[in-house]
């Protein structure tokens, strides 16, 4: 679920927080770390446990139409294509997914139903919903076809959710993309004989990324004073006021990943930071760190102290 690019961003907005210097007792900050990717996956199921809401929210819908004193034929016997989604089933009745919820204590949807009801009437008054609902059966690629849909276009950039995402953790806005992506991704992948467990993913890739997440911000924290002196020498021109913060940490970890990540190609680390600066700094901070990036990569091959292993790597 989680890329390197992510993991960088994490360790960047710990790095950023920090108080302490070199020899400070970092333990709650990497604490904080942690708990910021692991806040990631309670995230992750709060998004997937709409798809769950919604569906619950039309079989109520169906059953009171049902039960209408007045009912005509067609309240008697209405169209259930949306309430029998083959894949809102799938994970209305997924029980390893509603012991994930349980575990990581996913009930927002318990209080704040009302934005369960709004997102619920956007996809009622959609064209999306009114095209597939012109039969009243389907066979389960449309089932998932449509509920991708729906949540690419319907759930994902609705403002009122985002706002409360927003509130209830800052850091949820900086994860929210990544999230989406893993969610329409998986729903592409899934089919009729998926396990249970399927949609949940691993956090983590593999354990070298959890292990690259806390060397990345333990190396960088340790190394900040002759960090900020291999910054200084090529920044001598420029008041200290004048670099950016996150301009400062940024150059930080990517000098740090390029002398103590010996697996990453120079190239990858240097475009990576660059892509974060372009999203989190200022207009011109890329072309900030890529000038001062290049000039110590050069510095280091006329050197020969860029430890790079493997083919490519330079």
């Amino acid at each position: 679920m989680l890329n390197r690019r992510h993991i960088r961003i994490k360790v960047m907005q710990t790095i950023y927080a920090y108080k302490g210097g070199e020899g400070g007792d970092f333990k709650a900050d990497q604490t904080f770390l942690l708990r910021s990717i692991e806040n990631m996956y309670s995230l992750y199921l709060l998004q997937l446990s709409l798809l769950v809401e919604i569906q619950k929210r039309e079989a109520i819908y169906v059953e009171k139409t049902q039960q209408k004193h007045l009912a005509t034929s067609e309240d008697k016997n209405p169209n259930q294509k949306f309430a029998n989604n083959e894949v809102l089933l799938y994970l209305k009745n997924n029980t390893a997914l509603q012991d994930a919820l349980e575990d990581y204590k996913v009930k927002n949807w318990e209080l704040d139903n009302e934005y369960v009801d709004v997102l619920f009437k956007a996809i009622k008054s959609s064209s999306l919903y009114s095209e597939y609902m012109q039969t009243r059966t389907s066979n389960f690629n449309e089932d998932k076809n449509f509920v991708i849909d729906i949540y690419k276009e319907i759930i994902a950039p609705n403002d009122k959710l985002y706002d409360y995402l927003e509130d209830q953790n800052l850091t949820w806005v900086d994860d929210l993309p990544v999230i989406n992506t893993t969610i329409v991704k998986l729903l592409r992948k899934l089919k009729p004989n998926s396990s249970e467990k399927y949609m949940l993913p691993d956090l983590f890739k593999d354990i070298d990324d959890r292990e690259f997440a806390l060397d990345l911000f333990k190396k960088t924290i340790l190394n900040q004073n002759q960090l900020n002196s291999e910054i200084g020498e090529k920044t001598k021109n420029w008041e200290a006021d004048r670099i950016a913060n996150i301009d400062q940490v940024l150059l930080q970890m990517a000098i740090c990943e390029l002398k103590n990540f010996s697996s990453i190609p120079v190239k990858v680390t240097i475009n990576e930071y660059l892509e974060i600066a372009k999203e989190y700094s200022t207009p011109k901070s890329s072309i900030f760190i890529n000038g001062i990036l290049d000039n110590l990569v050069k510095e280091y091959q006329e050197a020969n102290t860029l430890n790079k292993t493997g083919r490519g790597l330079m």
